[in-house]
Parts: structure tokens; C-alpha cells; sequence
């Protein structure tokens, strides 16, 4: 059985509430990343920032990235998954909650990040079909 603790990105950096959507986008690059977790001034997990939310919700909205705070960006309860859940857990959730990236949690604590390419690498090649077909957007 393959955890997602085996297939994680465990050194996942988190943007926090406070920082702007500019300090956001230069940490993605910097990381080779399209997308970071958000974090409280708390350490709590808050939601996640995708280079596609700062496209659509900032930047084509005429904002200014360097006036608006990641923290605006978090909307509602944040998809999880839980370090020792197992990679079918990990399919099931990213296909039903249509998510490519889920935070990995120990706990309260965020240890790592699983995307859609580190499942696809852990499982049979069908099994990472059904999961690319999932999240296709029509």
C-alpha cells in the first residue's frame, strides 16, 4: 500500500495570509511550483494559492498583486489528505473534490503536498488514466 506520506512533496512551502499575491508568484517561481499552500499566522492550514488563481482572480481583475493578500484568496474549507491515507484514498479524493494538488497533513500539521503527477507515478498505468480523465475540465 503507497501513502501519500511515500509520494509527497514534503518540503512544501506556505504562503502566508499576509503576504502579497506578488511575494506568491516570485516563491512559484523560485520554486518551479503552481501552487502553495496558505498558511495562518497561526501555522494552520487556510487554503491553497495556484498560479491560476492569480491570473483569473488577480490579474485579470485589474488588481494589483503587490495590494492584494493571499489571505483574500482562501475561500472555504481546504481538500486535505491525511499523511498514511493510501493512494487509492488519494484518487478518490482528488477525483471527487476535482483537485490536481491535495496538502498532505499530519495531524494540524502540513508535512508535504501531493499532485496529480506523484499519483500518476505511484500507481498502474489505467489507474492514473481514470484519475487524468477525472480531472480533465470539460
Amino acid at each position: 500500500m503507497t501513502t501519500a506520506r511515500e509520494i509527497m512533496t514534503s518540503d512544501a512551502t506556505c504562503a502566508r495570509e499576509s503576504d502579497t499575491v506578488h511575494d506568491a508568484a516570485v516563491t512559484m517561481a523560485q520554486k518551479g511550483v503552481g501552487a502553495l499552500p496558505i498558511c495562518g499566522e497561526d501555522n494552520r492550514l487556510k487554503g491553497m494559492i495556484t498560479d491560476r488563481d492569480i491570473v483569473v482572480k488577480v490579474l485579470a481583475e485589474g488588481k494589483d498583486p503587490r495590494a492584494v493578500h493571499v489571505g483574500e484568496l482562501a475561500q472555504g474549507e481546504v481538500v486535505t489528505i491525511g499523511a498514511d491515507d493510501d493512494a487509492q484514498e488519494i484518487l478518490r479524493t482528488m477525483s471527487e473534490h476535482r483537485v490536481r494538488r491535495l496538502p498532505v497533513i499530519d495531524g494540524h500539521d502540513l508535512v508535504g503536498i501531493v499532485a496529480q503527477a506523484d499519483v500518476a507515478r505511484a500507481l498502474s498505468n489505467p489507474t492514473a488514466g481514470e484519475l487524468v480523465e477525472a480531472l480533465s475540465y470539460d
